[in-house]
């Protein structure tokens, strides 16, 4: 299995999404320079965090004019899987890949910690290691993490089960105590109308090894590559398959 990790000028999670992928979950990952017209054959596609473009004009502003985001449009729209993370989230969104902008967060100072996650949905390629109502726990680090679209586009979102992830307690209530940043409704994590573009602001990779206090992130990578192999079944013969899917719950 190939997955791809794009990067950007300021990215700065791109190495520790590339060790997940590649030493822990076993892929054959690669980096794409944002340069790059063609994403080289892969079957996964990841925007890690960081401050592209040194968040220039505005977060994932500069970023979206990157050549290789044509091509990451053209991949989604033939259904491939594109995993957005803190910065990437903010960059599909300036893309037009998914809905709202990212407004500081609510104290206007740059947030870096651990918080707790409630799972929404579970059913889909991004989320199957997971049951629902399930608390995660990982860590943010951004300074414009705060959700924001307009009411009639929120109702839209939550009546049609778009929200993936919602900040919460560590016993699994979502009120205002435990919204970090301000992110309308407790918004953490986002998926398209298709289902195949995913945008979350927490970092998955920064939780997928025991060493750095969760492996809570891992079941979201080990969801989207079973997806994948399960959409593929070359890739269940190759010896390029992922390692850690007994990591799922079904």
């Amino acid at each position: 299995m190939k997955t791809g990790v794009v990067v950007f000028p300021g990215s700065n999670c791109d190495h520790d999404t590339y060790h997940v992928l590649k030493h822990v979950l076993g892929t054959d990952a690669r980096f794409i320079w944002h340069g790059d017209a063609h994403l080289h054959d892969c079957d996964v596609i990841v925007l890690p965090g960081g401050f592209s473009y040194g968040d220039y004009l505005r977060t994932g502003a500069i970023a979206r004019f990157s050549p290789v985001m044509q091509a990451v449009k053209e991949f989604a729209r033939r259904g491939g899987f594109v995993l957005g993370i803190c910065n990437g989230f903010q960059i599909l969104q300036e893309a037009g890949l998914l809905p709202g902008a990212m407004l500081r967060n609510r104290g206007l100072k740059f947030i870096c910690r651990p918080v707790d996650l409630r799972a929404e949905r579970t059913d889909l390629a991004f989320t199957r290691a997971y049951e629902p109502g399930q608390v995660l726990r990982m860590p943010i680090a951004h300074n414009e993490g705060s959700f924001y679209v307009s009411p009639e586009e929120l109702n839209h979102l939550e009546r049609n089960g778009r929200v993936v992830l919602r900040y919460s307690s560590p016993s699994g209530e979502v009120c205002d105590a435990a919204n970090p940043n301000g992110s309308l409704n407790n918004i953490a994590a986002l998926i398209n109308e298709e289902g195949n573009v995913m945008g979350m602001m927490p970092h998955p990779e920064r939780a997928s090894e025991l060493c750095l206090g969760s492996e809570d992130g891992k079941g979201i990578f080990v969801s989207l590559l079973k997806a994948v192999e399960s959409k593929n079944p070359r890739i269940q013969e190759s010896k390029n398959g992922p390692r850690g899917l007994s990591f799922l719950n079904s």
